[in-house]
């Protein structure tokens, strides 16, 4: 047999793996998106249907007016009166997140399996939405939880960096059966590393399966919503609930192509260029019934470290 030259490529004697890999199938995955996550605020709020898209918030004017007393042994005259509501009291509207997909129909009927074009470009408009709808829920100008806060409800740290007595100062303001903080990731980060720093780790709780860091037994849930900016963030405590006189979201039920609560998804139809477009609509709001169902700790240091020691002794 004739020696091969240095140069002649590798003499096969059974088939390759590039030949044979011509007569498989391919496992393929559905679309992934970097920019969805786990969006906890939207779950773990209360979310009441309204009527019309508009929700009123009722308030008893002048509660500690309202005169009551002890029942006494004797005959003498109990004290009347009446609990009075503002006259002009807030209405909250929906909001609206929108979107027109547009899929070429050609797409749609040569490139659908294994997955649907159609139904997957929905899914991924409609994850883009959400990540925007819980945006707005925290830094909406008109309704967001940082422009809800009453102005007796703000509190400043202490040095810089969210410490422990800071979140025990929020729990002051929010102490009528707080559910839960909302900081962003590097705030979190940054509240664990005062935490070191004392000596106090904080526990640990799962919820949905996650697992979270506590203070106080409250858990410290992140999102990326809440703004960062030169350096700074906020950390909020919420009450949530109606019947707890919480924080609230609100969205329309009962739509039009619903899809899932307070989102519709419609068909308009299709062009003469042969392009499928859909619309994708959703509404929703937030609402704080009473001022003391949120605070919010303001300038929060998120790039403080600490310098410790290499050296055991």
């Amino acid at each position: 047999m004739p020696r091969a030259a240095a140069n002649d490529p590798p003499t096969t004697i059974a088939l390759t793996d590039a030949a044979a890999r011509q007569l498989t199938d391919v496992t393929k995955s559905t679309a992934q998106l970097d920019t969805i996550t786990p969006r906890w605020l939207i779950r773990l709020l209360q979310w009441v249907p309204v009527d019309a898209g508009s929700y009123r918030l009722n308030r008893v004017k002048k509660p500690a007016s309202v005169a009551v007393t002890a029942s006494p042994r004797d005959e003498s005259e109990l004290p009347t009166t009446y609990v009075g509501y503002y006259e002009t009291p807030r209405e909250y509207f929906l909001d609206t997140v929108a979107t027109v997909l547009d899929v070429p129909t050609r797409i749609s009927d040569l490139y659908s399996s294994p997955f649907d074009q159609v139904a997957e470009q929905i899914r991924l408009a409609i994850e883009t939405m959400k990540e925007h709808q819980e945006s707005e829920l925290i830094n909406n100008s008109g309704y967001g939880l940082l422009a809800s806060v009453d102005a007796g409800q703000r509190l400043a740290t202490l040095a810089g960096p969210p410490t422990p007595d800071d979140l025990d100062q929020l729990i002051t303001k929010v102490w009528k059966e707080p559910a839960f903080f909302l900081a962003h990731p590097l705030a979190i980060a940054a509240f664990g590393r005062e935490c070191t720093r004392r000596g106090v780790p904080p526990a640990t709780a799962s919820i949905h399966g996650s697992q979270f860091i506590t203070w106080r037994g409250l858990p410290i849930i992140p999102s990326d919503k809440v703004p960062v900016v030169r350096g700074k963030s906020k950390v909020l405590l919420l009450r949530v609930g109606e019947q707890r006189q919480g924080v609230i979201g609100l969205y329309q039920p009962g739509l039009t192509g619903e899809h899932s609560p307070g989102l519709s998804v419609r068909h308009m139809g299709i062009s003469h260029n042969a392009v499928a477009s859909y619309l994708i609509s959703l509404y929703c709001s937030l609402a704080v019934l009473t001022p003391d169902a949120v605070a919010v700790l303001d300038d929060v240091e998120v790039g403080r470290f600490h310098d410790y020691s290499p050296i055991y002794r």
